[in-house]
């Protein structure tokens, strides 16, 4: 017949015995029973702890695995990326000179117009008066001078008549004094004659001029950009000139102001070529050439940057002012260069320079292996350096796999794109590999 189950029974004396192993562990004090029976929940939970820490313990020291990229040669291009807008080379806003009454309005936006033509007309009755009047004034002046000019006659003439008889002693003193006096005052009269007929003209000039100033002319050969004025309003010239047209001189030839950062302008110089998108066509490339690089800085939010121009062509006036365009200055270049990537540059082994690879999960002289391997804390990853970007002609190191230990090699660096960095001087080669990562894994 089978064996027939039958249910354990619960021997309380089964459950506390200590085993061998466990004596062994708790030391002498567990051989007495009594202390057994009393601490035998706190044994069961030693044990299974004890397992489960030799369940997972690792098998084998902790093996580094590197990531590689490897050394090129060609040329590289270094640029700077910066922002800015389109805009006309000549920008003029033009508005009246005078107060008065828009008469009528003889242009429209985009419309071409030349030099001296006429924008629009001011109401000009009132200034007509203004000249009229002026030049009455001017004629009534100078009939004031002839006047003058014929008192001056004769009282030159009495006051030598009366010098005559003064000089033979049939004149007194009194009469060759009243004499002399009033030529005196007849030439005053005539200066001041012909003074009032200066102001005179000068007031008709005045007058003659805001006549003029009623029609609102370009001053320069151009497109009408903007129109801010309607026929019947009333202008007021008086302590600011209103803008009525905003004209660009020529849209074929236009200018792109960008902001360059302080970081970037030192490399920055006139006479580089750069080439710029616009979101309008953002499958086309435009070039441009820098014609100035400003000294006066920009500060905003804290970022200071510094304003350069270019010039652009725009022959198919397919570029329009204020346009927001991304720019890329080529600021330098090789042609055939030893280039290895940056990765490569800020990759440090963990731990190199304190221990080697391998005895950091060792642990410390003196403790039990699997247990350091337990509690101790999981082996870093690769360090990258928090330092600033490599400076060019500067000393760099680099690490190659020598086997299964990295081992350094100082280059110095040259030109960098962000990307690739130029190889001065150093033992590399193209198709090298340079570490450039780091993780630690276990077999």
């Amino acid at each position: 017949m089978p064996d027939t189950y039958r249910e354990p029974m619960n021997d309380s004396s089964s459950i506390n015995a200590p085993s061998a192993d466990v004596t062994q562990l708790l030391g002498a004090s567990a051989s007495r029973p009594g202390w057994l029976r009393r601490n035998a929940k706190w044994v069961i939970i030693a044990v299974v702890v004890a397992g489960g820490a030799l369940m997972l313990r690792p098998r084998g020291p902790v093996a580094p695995v590197f990531t590689f990229d490897e050394v090129t040669q060609g040329g590289l291009t270094v640029t700077v990326t910066a922002t800015g807008n389109l805009q006309p080379r000549n920008q003029v806003e033009v508005g009246p000179e005078i107060s008065g009454q828009i008469d009528g309005v003889l242009v429209d936006f985009n419309d071409r117009v030349t030099r001296d033509q006429t924008l629009a007309s001011m109401d000009t009755d009132n200034l007509q008066a203004k000249v009229l009047q002026a030049r009455a004034s001017v004629a009534s002046a100078k009939a004031k001078l002839e006047e003058a000019r014929a008192t001056a006659t004769e009282a030159r003439t009495k006051a030598a008549r009366v010098r005559d008889l003064f000089g033979r002693g049939n004149a007194s003193k009194q009469e060759f004094d009243a004499a002399e006096a009033a030529e005196n005052r007849s030439r005053a009269s005539v200066a001041s004659a012909e003074a009032q007929i200066a102001v005179s003209e000068a007031n008709l000039a005045a007058d003659e001029t805001n006549l003029s100033k009623a029609a609102i002319k370009s001053p320069i050969d151009g497109i009408v950009l903007s129109r801010k004025v309607e026929p019947g309003q009333v202008v007021a010239a008086t302590f600011q000139t209103p803008v009525l047209f905003t004209l660009a001189e020529d849209l074929t030839k236009m200018q792109l102001e960008i902001d360059i950062d302080e970081a970037d302008i030192g490399q920055v110089r006139d006479g580089q070529g750069a080439m710029f998108t616009v979101d309008a066509f953002p499958d086309r490339q435009f070039p441009a050439t820098i014609t100035q690089v400003r000294f006066a800085p920009k500060a905003a939010e804290g970022v200071v940057t510094y304003q350069a121009l270019l010039t652009v062509d725009n022959s198919d006036l397919s570029l329009r002012p204020g346009m927001t365009a991304t720019t890329v200055i080529t600021t330098a270049t090789r042609a055939d260069a030893i280039l290895i990537p940056n990765a490569a540059l800020r990759f440090v082994p963990a731990g190199m320079g304190q221990v080697v690879a391998g005895e950091r999960a060792a642990g410390p002289p003196g403790n039990p292996p699997g247990l350091f391997r337990l509690f101790a804390p999981p082996i870093p990853k690769a360090e990258l350096s928090t330092a600033a970007a490599p400076k060019a002609g500067g000393i760099q190191r680099v690490w190659l796999l020598d086997g299964e230990r990295p081992i350094p090699l100082d280059i110095k660096i040259g030109l960098t794109d962000g990307q690739l960095t130029e190889v001065i001087e150093g033992a590399l080669r193209p198709g090298q590999q340079l570490i450039v990562g780091q993780q630690a894994q276990r077999p």
